[in-house]
């Protein structure tokens, strides 16, 4: 996907949203059957930035997009989305949507696609096809653009959706498992086009598993457990310090090792690289010194932070939510 420009167009201003926020819900609430999916979601995402959207399987994400979205009607509480209720028919026209689960018709190419869903737009024809081709550009199938679908592979279709749902120049873009059964490259891929579209000034809603990646380009994230949001805020502050550091030394004999062990409360590893867990961070100078009094070549000492991955199985747990189906969701 190599980034071109495109015609920059804020159309905040025609819905006359805050200035910093972009969602918002308080107590939004969805209740299936008795079952709640959602139970009471207090959420705000700034304006212009990358927010992730992340709980584990039934614990309402996708629930969340569809009453943002319009697509549902809530329970109980309030949305707005770019400063009205969500669902408002004007604003709708001013999101872009991908759900993780979609379909094309496999005969259609994506010029035949593109050029139909800017006329659901209400596009001129000549503005229709000018985007057409300007957005499979961007989502790399200008090459391919009057292809049959149904000749795509996983990635490819990953793509066509993308520029489908950036069609109508969105001020807020809700993606839905993006990568989802993506290689490393289409993955890459499509970090590099939201990272681009942040700097242009779109607001991104994006709900993932790959946490690798939300931890890459995500500015702030929310996390959901059982229709509830657990924890929120900047990625750095969702993740604690850990009493770990990471030695990479040459040479180290067994008595350094063993001095190593003393000023640790747990010691693993081998071949020139060790993790210590320590007491404090104090004792981070005397592992140095342990190393380089023993006459082995000190390499590194790193401490170490603790991942996305690992804060979201802290604030979750197994993750495992015994939940009807209809609110797996």
């Amino acid at each position: 996907m190599a980034p071109q420009e495109l015609r920059p167009r804020d159309r905040l201003s025609q819905v006359q949203a805050p200035a910093d926020v972009v969602i918002r819900t308080q107590g939004l609430t969805k209740a299936y059957g008795g079952r709640h999916a959602l139970d009471g979601l207090d959420l705000e995402v700034p304006r212009g930035e990358v927010f992730g959207f992340l709980g584990p399987n039934g614990a309402g994400k996708t629930t969340a997009v569809l009453l943002l979205i319009g697509a549902i009607a809530a329970s109980g509480g309030r949305a707005e989305v770019l400063g009205r209720p969500a669902g408002d028919r004007p604003t709708r026209r001013l999101l872009g949507y991908l759900p993780e689960q979609f379909q094309f018709p496999g005969w259609a190419s994506t010029r035949e696609l593109y050029e139909y869903h800017a006329d659901l737009l209400g596009l001129a024809r000549r503005e229709g096809r000018r985007r057409a081709g300007a957005y499979a550009d961007l989502v790399g199938l200008g090459q391919v653009i009057d292809r049959p679908v149904r000749t795509f592979s996983k990635g490819m279709l990953q793509r066509l959706g993308l520029g489908q749902a950036l069609l109508g120049e969105p001020a807020l873009l809700l993606l839905d498992e993006p990568t989802s059964g993506l290689d490393p490259v289409g993955i890459r891929a499509v970090r590099d086009l939201i990272l681009y579209l942040r700097e242009r000034g779109t607001t991104i809603f994006l709900n993932s598993h790959q946490l690798s990646e939300v931890e890459l380009t995500c500015d702030r994230v929310a996390v959901l457990h059982r229709g509830r949001v657990v924890a929120a805020g900047r990625v750095a502050e969702l993740l604690r310090a850990t009493q770990e550091v990471e030695i990479r030394a040459a040479g180290l004999a067994e008595a350094a090792i063993a001095r190593l062990r003393g000023l640790s409360v747990r010691l693993e590893g081998g071949d020139g690289r060790w993790v210590a867990e320590v007491a404090g961070p104090e004792v981070i100078p005397e592992l140095a010194a342990a190393v380089v009094e023993s006459g082995a070549r000190l390499e590194a000492l790193l401490p170490r932070r603790e991942t996305l991955e690992e804060a979201f199985l802290r604030l979750v747990g197994s993750g495992q939510d015994h939940t009807s189906p209809a609110a797996r969701t």
